[in-house]
């Protein structure tokens, strides 16, 4: 019976010493993560890649192709869909003001709980006049674009670093 004892005491310390440790080492894992989704936000290197698009009216509508919008240092790329209204027709009914590249744009991001905003306004667009990506710290996203001559989108989805070309 005292052999039993010892052996139920044993067992349990040795349980309570392997959780401790685990719960340590996913405390560790978010951590790295955190940091690991500041220093890409801070590099302006990255690609929001939308998943979902939520337009102001009607439902959300699950994307099947990559959809994105990527961020380098000196240039803006975006290839949205857009669902919803247009106040003002396009003359090229092929022309989709969702997708540009801007090279003249702000870029402010600020740290929040929990994760960052970022407001990306570009000038050298006609319709898209400003981009809130609000990311969370294990690296999911919101982007939400105001435009001229449309109503308000967002879209959700995910943020990954943009990957470096093969030399």
């Amino acid at each position: 019976m005292k052999i039993l004892k010892t052996t139920l005491l044993a067992l349990t310390i040795a349980l309570a010493g392997t959780s401790v440790s685990q719960a340590q080492s996913r405390k560790d894992k978010v951590a790295a993560k955190e940091a690991a989704m500041q220093k890409i936000l801070e590099s302006k290197n990255f690609t929001f890649t939308a998943q979902t698009a939520n337009p102001m009216r009607g439902g959300n509508v699950n994307l099947t192709a990559e959809y994105d919008v990527r961020i380098t240092g000196d240039s803006v790329i975006s290839y949205l869909p857009y669902y919803g209204r247009a106040y003002v027709a396009p003359m090229n009914p092929t022309q989709n003001d969702m997708q540009f590249t801007s090279t003249k744009f702000t870029y402010a991001s600020t740290a929040k709980k929990g994760g960052y905003e970022i407001v990306i306004k570009p000038t050298d667009t006609k319709d898209v006049r400003q981009m809130i990506l609000n990311v969370s710290n294990n690296g999911y996203g919101t982007l939400s674009v105001t435009n001229l001559n449309r109503d308000p989108i967002s879209f959700y989805g995910f943020i990954e670093e943009n990957k470096k070309p093969k030399q």
